[in-house]
């Protein structure tokens, strides 16, 4: 398996982005741009020339689990947390009657493990004492009972916009920058299933498969103080502030990361992510003392996090897990480890830095580490695709 990997990275570094490469210099679009406009027009061209299905070969890793819009929300927890998946597509059954030339696919949206978590804290409003998270649910049944497909016109919901294995990564940089997606569903044409996804690391990868092109590096060697971003605030919480007050704060900034500083020095000490929040199930006391216990202690705790294979993922990454969307991530930095960028790195810096963490986001802080911005992949990812 490790030598078949190795091979695929081979031919995709060798093959299709080589072939794209070329096609562009014979279409004589500019290997030389002498503007702004040409290089993002010339990136685009060469991006719309690399089919998925032969540029992310881990794209079907592991099998995709679906959720039904007649699920409830406990329901829909229980089961992504036990198949340790960090999301699902929303197969539409409530009406099979529905012929498929008005809506073209089964689904109808697609839910994640830790925002159904985090509305499901916001809405409940009775304790449960001793209990664990899943009580919580059954002792507010307004919450736990509700569901999933009622949840399709709230903020909670990710639109589904899939593309076919034969389409290009270009157009996946264009469904990730319209719609505000975390990942891209891949349609088996045979059946309409989804099949895989395409996450926005990976698109970061392959993406840097470009490095050393001219129409690339013109518009990611520059300092991200040139580029205007979306996130230019930041939220945070204070240390010394408890776990269910940074979960809040989460849930408010729809940004999948909260950003935690030290009261006294104002210095960035660590971070609460989307990918944290399984915790509370993994871990019962930490749901229980949620309220009690303090960020910074939170983002203290170890995991057992041992990655057995580091010579294939660390090297591969999320080529070979665009496929897989865990809860228990094993190379996700640690929560007192964030990921940073000065505005001095250029755009192709943060983008190595994130990839090589296998982060969502790193955050922009000055020279002594007090916290200026957040900077998400889909910042990085708007970059590479706009019209400069």
């Amino acid at each position: 398996m490790q030598d078949t990997r190795r091979t695929d990275m081979k031919l995709l570094e060798g093959g299709v982005l080589k072939e794209a490469e070329e096609t562009i210099k014979a279409d004589h679009v500019g290997n030389n741009p002498e503007t702004d406009s040409d290089s993002a027009t010339a990136l685009q061209l060469f991006l719309d020339r690399i089919p998925i299905n032969n540029s992310i070969p881990g794209i079907k890793n592991s099998p995709v689990v679906e959720l039904k819009t007649g699920d409830t929300v406990k329901d829909a927890i229980e089961f992504l947390y036990s198949k340790n998946a960090f999301g699902a597509p929303i197969v539409d059954v409530l009406d099979p009657e529905i012929p498929l030339t008005r809506f073209p696919y089964r689904y109808i949206g697609f839910l994640d493990f830790a925002t159904l978590v985090l509305w499901s804290l916001q809405n409940a409003s009775k304790e449960t004492g001793k209990g664990n998270f899943v009580s919580l649910l059954e002792k507010n049944p307004e919450t736990g009972h509700t569901k999933v497909g009622e949840l399709a016109k709230s903020f909670l919901w990710n639109p589904f916009f899939p593309v076919r294995l034969d389409d290009t990564l270009f157009h996946v940089l264009l469904l990730i920058s319209k719609h505000r997606i975390r990942v891209v569903p891949v349609i088996e044409q045979s059946n309409l299933k989804v099949t895989g996804f395409v996450t926005q690391n990976a698109v970061i990868q392959l993406l840097l498969q470009s490095d050393g092109l001219t129409w690339f590096d013109s518009i990611a060697e520059k300092p991200l103080s040139e580029f205007r971003f979306e996130n230019e605030s930041v939220s945070f919480v204070y240390g010394d502030e408890s776990i269910a007050d940074a979960l809040h704060v989460l849930f408010k900034s729809q940004t999948g990361a909260v950003a935690v500083i030290d009261r006294q020095t104002r210095m960035l000490i660590g971070s609460v992510r989307n990918g944290d929040v399984y915790l509370l199930l993994e871990n019962e006391k930490i749901f229980r003392d949620r309220k009690v216990v303090t960020v910074e202690e939170f983002i203290r705790i170890e995991t057992s996090n041992q990655d057995p294979d580091p010579t294939i993922e660390r090297d591969m990454g999320a080529l070979l897990s665009a496929g897989v969307l865990q809860l228990r991530n094993k190379y996700r930095p640690r929560m007192d480890s964030p990921v940073t960028n000065k505005k001095t790195d250029t755009l192709k810096e943060a983008m190595k830095n994130v990839a090589r963490t296998k982060s969502d986001f790193c955050f922009q802080v000055d020279d002594s580490q007090h916290l200026l911005g957040i900077l998400t992949l889909r910042d990085i990812i708007l970059q590479s695709k706009v019209e400069h």
